[in-house]
């Protein structure tokens, strides 16, 4: 009998572009009518301006957008989450985590900056709703929405991170967490300082260059690749033999460290090479 204690961690992961394929803010702009161009044009100059927090675009549009205010309800954010087109296999992935590989067990939660309608509702029979926090609204008797109660964006996603490893009672060296853009920039940097472990769902440079791994993959159980390898210390042998168990075969695994560079010439000046 194996009585050695287990090792509790916290995964943490964001939605949008990270579980799922679809950013929240295009789909719920085409479930009410708004042109997805004129939600993009419209976050990328709140982005530009650094207006609010990155992630917490479409908040900030339902909340003071004429055009989102008017037409958005509650029921449009749980019908935009039932079309909200997810990554393979979170379920399972969900269940994997929870039960434990080897005396490490991690309690799994959601954490974005999307309206948590539309992340519960896109998740639904999939991760429990009490482990899901995204950006929530108070609305009145009509649907509307009145206010923001809680915005899960930016540090908004610090402060929730430390609660819940305050309530779990989780070292901070025992935190992965999984992101995939500039919104997951701050909790990254928040999670390496202190020990844990960072995991890029993306090539984009501003989160790749800061997460401790980069995992690109349309199956959600693909993060479990570099939590073996770094937490649980697993060859990688075990780890084909593990998702064998599970039947999948791991196809192509192509490990690649890439480097962007800008150069110019120094002072200003051209060098001219001469080949004799």
């Amino acid at each position: 009998m194996d009585d050695k204690p287990v090792k509790r961690y916290l995964f943490a992961s964001d939605f949008d572009q990270t579980l799922s394929f679809n950013d929240s803010g295009y789909v719920l702009s085409e479930v009410v009518g708004i042109p997805t161009e004129e939600f993009k044009r419209k976050a990328a100059g709140m982005a530009k301006l650094s207006l609010v927090q990155q992630g917490a675009e479409l908040a900030y549009l339902l909340l003071h957008d004429p055009a989102f205010r008017a037409r958005v309800r509650r029921e449009h954010l749980n019908q935009a989450g039932k079309l909200i087109r997810l990554k393979d296999n979170i379920q399972l992935l969900y269940q994997i985590l929870g039960s434990g590989i080897e005396g490490y067990r991690f309690d799994f939660y959601v954490l974005s900056a999307a309206p948590q309608e539309v992340i519960q509702s896109a998740l639904e029979g999939i991760i429990p709703a009490d482990h899901i926090y995204g950006t929530e609204f108070r609305f009145n008797n009509a649907g509307e929405i009145e206010t923001i109660a809680r915005a899960t964006a930016g540090y908004g996603k610090v402060a929730v991170l430390d609660r819940l490893q305050n309530d779990l009672q989780i070292g901070p060296d025992h935190i992965v967490y999984v992101g995939d853009g500039s919104s997951d920039i701050h909790v990254m940097l928040h999670v390496n300082v202190r020990d844990g472990f960072t995991i890029a769902a993306s090539e984009s440079r501003h989160v790749a260059q800061i997460a401790k791994r980069t995992v690109l993959s349309s199956n959600a159980l693909a993060v479990l690749v570099p939590i073996l390898e770094k937490i649980v210390g697993w060859q990688r042998f075990q780890i084909r033999e593990f998702f064998e168990s599970y039947g999948f075969l791991i196809q192509e695994w192509d490990k690649v460290r890439t480097d962007w560079l800008t150069l110019r010439p120094a002072g200003g000046l051209a060098m001219r090479a001469t080949v004799d």
